[in-house]
């Protein structure tokens, strides 16, 4: 494998929004692995804090004067967001041709299902935290999610 077929790689794991890789081919072991900028909000004082993050070699990184990526900063109006336990896909509703679960204004009790996430194989039903109103869904249905990813608001 030589230096250009890494960086094809790289290119192409980048491209489809994964991650991490990880390739074994005889005696050659390569993972590559990307971590994604957090940004947490509070209301009141609007704290604001970011990690940056490497990203991978040759790529550019945008980001405000306050550090934040634009494409990725989600400002987190309140602190009752619930969050993904796992890395999987998201599904809005139980089945393609059923309604979501909830959508934003919808009024929702403390353990009443918001969405599922699909790893695995296994789904996994996401429940609410919190009583109160759908302020926002921050995740599209069948999107990939990772672990901690807000999911949606609540207020």
């Amino acid at each position: 494998m030589e230096i250009n077929d890494v960086i094809r790689l790289m290119q192409a794991v980048s491209e489809q929004g994964l991650t991490s890789f990880r390739l074994e081919d005889g005696d050659i072991k390569l993972s590559i692995k990307k971590e994604k900028q957090m940004v947490i909000a509070a209301e009141g004082d609007f704290v604001q804090r970011s990690l940056e993050i490497p990203a991978y070699a040759g790529q550019e990184t945008k980001t405000l004067e306050n550090g934040m990526d634009p494409e990725k900063a989600e400002i987190l109006a309140t602190d009752k967001v619930v969050s993904s336990p796992l890395v999987g896909t998201f599904y809005n509703a139980s089945s393609p041709d059923s309604p979501p679960f909830v959508k934003a204004g919808d009024t929702v009790k403390k353990g009443q299902t918001l969405g599922i996430i699909e790893a695995m194989k296994l789904m996994n039903e996401i429940e609410c935290e919190y009583d109160g109103v759908v302020e926002a869904v921050l995740v599209g249905n069948e999107d990939v999610v990772e672990y901690g990813q807000p999911l949606f608001r609540i207020r």
